[in-house]
């Protein structure tokens, strides 16, 4: 298995979690979803069109570091739009486009089917100045995936704390794929 073929496709299903919680969010709060974006689990961390947006931007970077690609300057449009998400929460409407283009730009990665030699070394430099070295393996498995859920989890918990009817299933919806016929119970 690539590291592709590991980040990819758990990128795709699970943005499509996401913009399903969202759906579920207007469907249940009708006229009212867009203020949860707004809201946060705690005073000091990002509200969910922080956590959505971050979601968006820890895929991308995913995508073009593995692939030894420079960021387009939308990474950083999207990168400002999330850290200003406090002051400019956006709407639901907006929030989807992001999933969107995210899942559009990660199954076109997909599509490409580029083979990553594990080993590639990849400096992760994050804004304060401090620099990771990573393998692109260590990458994927020790940054990449668990920033990308760090804020997937955040998303869903504000939701579920905003009164969003979400469950277990409604994570792992993906999964259903894979049930043997006639066990799921009636």
């Amino acid at each position: 298995m690539t590291l592709p073929d590991m980040l990819f496709p758990t990128y795709v299903q699970m943005l499509n979690a996401l913009s399903q919680w969202l759906s579920k969010a207007e469907a249940q709060t009708p006229g009212g979803a867009d203020a949860m974006l707004s809201a946060r689990l705690a005073p000091d961390m990002f509200p969910l069109s922080t956590q959505v947006r971050f979601a968006c931007v820890q895929a991308q970077e995913g995508v073009y570091r593995l692939r030894g690609e420079a960021f387009p300057g939308s990474l950083a449009t999207l990168r400002n739009e999330g850290r200003n998400a406090g002051e400019h929460p956006g709407t639901i409407a907006e929030a989807q486009t992001r999933i969107a283009e995210t899942r559009a730009l990660v199954e076109k990665a997909a599509a490409d089917a580029l083979v990553i030699d594990p080993a590639t070394p990849i400096a992760h430099v994050l804004p304060q100045g401090i620099v990771f070295d990573f393998s692109a393996e260590q990458y994927a498995r020790d940054w990449a995936l668990p920033q990308f859920y760090f804020h997937l989890m955040t998303a869903y918990a504000i939701l579920r704390a905003q009164g969003v009817a979400l469950g277990k299933a409604d994570f792992v919806t993906h999964m259903f794929a894979y049930v043997r016929p006639g066990t799921l119970p009636a």
